[in-house]
């Protein structure tokens, strides 16, 4: 069969839109704003050669931050006011925003993370995550100084329009309606809404969203951690799934078609963020002085933006 060459003026133009859409959705959110090193040559393919939760430079790094990856739309600021506020770890601050679990398993392996041919070895002066997961850390003898700092809700994540008319909890076991889910296996927000779904449903809606549907390949579990959730939503992949309202904030902030069904608060799980100095960081001095910024009003102030609230005097810090 002969090629149809005037056909292709057209195939490159809709290969072009294509491309330039999945470039909207597709990480690194901030269009550079997360590396707070001095960049060199830009070597950067959609989808092929895109690390958007490594962020700066690990070499001579004088302070390297290990934060759970639902937090990574915060980073650019928090980092560029502490730089400020600190000029000599201007251009030297390293820090990745991959799921705590994740982050504990590269912690377990040396410090070492593998992606592809790289290998990146570099030892945290700072983890944060979750105020549990960051408490059994200090138990184990990990990490010390633990710093609570924030406080975050769940939300039902869908497509501007909220076209298939989800509004509950409950109507995410629908027949029918596809979900990205957070993987329990390193995602600690899985843990929050299956409390959250026990509330509203019980165990029949726990086990029809998190076990039936993805037996079914109805619920589509991550598999870095729930970023993915809005972009196979802008994508038609999924129709909802459930994160947290932080990050339905940041979507709409952008000009991203995404918007939130708010979960009432007798079915909704608070969770807490906090930090530690790990036990043998390099630069603990810096860590501490990261920690103490966190509870700032300046730092507050950035987290309140994309709907993190302060923690309240009456929340236990244990």
């Amino acid at each position: 069969m002969k090629p149809h060459w005037k056909l292709l003026p057209a195939l490159l133009l809709l290969v072009a839109a294509s491309t330039a859409a999945l470039a909207q959705t597709a990480p690194p959110w901030s269009k550079g704003a997360n590396d707070p090193a001095a960049q060199g040559y830009v070597f950067h393919v959609p989808d092929v050669d895109n690390v958007p939760d490594l962020h700066g430079n690990p070499c001579g790094a004088k302070l390297v931050l290990f934060i759970g990856g639902n937090q990574f739309f915060v980073l650019p600021k928090l980092v560029a006011v502490f730089e400020q506020q600190h000029p000599e770890l201007k251009g030297h601050i390293y820090y990745e925003t991959l799921p705590p679990g994740i982050l504990r398993r590269q912690i377990a392996h040396g410090n070492a993370l593998t992606l592809g041919n790289l290998t990146v070895r570099v030892r945290p002066d700072v983890y944060e995550a979750g105020l549990r997961t960051v408490r059994e850390m200090e138990k184990a003898g990990q990490l010390h100084g633990v710093v609570p700092y924030a406080t975050n809700d769940l939300a039902i994540m869908v497509h501007a329009g909220n076209p298939h008319g989800i509004h509950s909890l409950n109507d995410l076991a629908r027949p029918g309606i596809r979900l990205s889910m957070p993987n329990p296996e390193w995602e600690g927000v899985a843990n929050q809404i299956a409390a959250s779904l026990r509330k509203a449903g019980g165990e029949a809606l726990f086990h029809e969203v998190y076990q039936a549907k993805v037996h079914s390949g109805q619920t589509i579990l991550t598999e870095i951690h729930h970023r993915q959730t809005p972009m196979r939503i802008m994508e038609g992949k999924v129709d909802a799934g459930v994160t947290w309202a932080s990050e339905v904030r940041f979507q709409e902030s952008i000009g991203n078609p995404i918007q939130g069904v708010t979960i009432p608060a007798s079915q909704n799980v608070t969770a807490i963020y906090a930090g530690g100095v790990m036990n043998d960081a390099p630069h603990p001095q810096a860590a501490a002085e990261w920690l103490a910024f966190l509870k700032t009003p300046q730092a507050q102030a950035m987290y309140h933006r994309y709907g993190f609230r302060s923690l309240p005097a009456t929340v236990s810090h244990k």
